[in-house]
């Protein structure tokens, strides 16, 4: 698998309204890449730029400085390769179910017959088939979530960029919706980048994670999660997982590394793949 998103030494400033003070350093030379496929996490400190990159990779807010590439070409505005889910559904609430996973598709050229087919099939896809002549108001947080999920999906783009996607939902409910979200990866292949906040999520969820610093964010460290899937039994009652969660929240807002860390003076070479800055 080759590199589906390249980024190397980004770097993101906010002007200041005022005259007087100084423009305000988001994003650090960031680096990293993300392979063909893959479910990468982003975790980091509040405000240290996750959201940010989100949008960059997305092609809505421009940079200062770097590359930011997808399939090789230069990402200089939003495209039709990449869909973000954010943490408010953002659905068309005066949309039916089935118009609000049609609107892009409608947008694409695609005849009323064929966007109703496409649409019917991610909503079956989501588990929402028999909702589908609802209105987002008459749903649940968790089905919502799944009718978001499903919009995106059916546009089939190539990246899913993710911003907290399941925060506002309730313990019981993001856990399904986790499910959920894998059991669609899996079966899509699609690219995920994923902003969480919850350092247990993303173990369960990403094939790597990368930390980043306090603002401004740099990259501290991209961990691989070497456990087999599925991973729901072993958050639990797996030693491994547990040492990996642990090694995550004791390191999240450190600076970067520069040497090799331990935890409880065993060494971690060659249990995760890591990134010093």
């Amino acid at each position: 698998m080759g590199a589906k998103i390249e980024v190397d030494s980004l770097c993101k400033r906010f002007s200041s309204p005022a005259s007087d003070k100084p423009d305000l350093l988001v994003l650090d030379s960031v680096s990293f890449a993300v392979n063909t496929g893959e479910f990468f996490a982003v975790i980091g400190p509040s405000g240290c730029g996750k959201t940010t990159l989100i949008n960059i990779l997305a092609g809505f807010v421009p940079y200062n400085a770097g590359t930011v590439l997808v399939d090789g070409e230069r990402v200089n505005g939003p495209g039709k390769d990449r869909v973000v889910v954010f943490q408010e559904f953002a659905l068309f609430e005066w949309k039916t179910v089935l118009d609000n996973v049609a609107f892009g598709l409608k947008a694409k050229g695609l005849s009323k017959v064929e966007c109703k087919r496409i649409a019917q099939r991610y909503l079956e896809m989501v588990h929402l088939a028999d909702v589908s002549d609802c209105y987002p108001y008459e749903l649940s947080g968790g089905m919502k979530q799944r009718l978001a999920l499903a919009r995106a999906l059916a546009v089939d783009p190539q990246c899913i960029l993710m911003d907290e996607p399941l925060g506002a939902l309730d313990y019981q409910l993001r856990l399904l919706m986790q499910e959920e979200l894998l059991s669609l990866w899996q079966d899509t292949g699609k690219t995920i980048v994923f902003v969480t906040h919850d350092v247990e999520e993303a173990v369960y969820l990403a094939d790597r994670i990368m930390m980043l610093t306090a603002l401004p964010g740099r990259v501290q460290e991209i961990v691989t999660t070497d456990l087999a899937r599925p991973r729901v039994s072993q958050l639990r009652t797996s030693p491994r997982c547990q040492e990996l969660k642990q090694y995550l929240w004791d390191h999240l807002a450190r600076p970067p590394l520069s040497r090799l860390d331990i935890i409880g003076n065993k060494p971690l070479a060659g249990k995760y793949t890591r990134y010093s800055v």
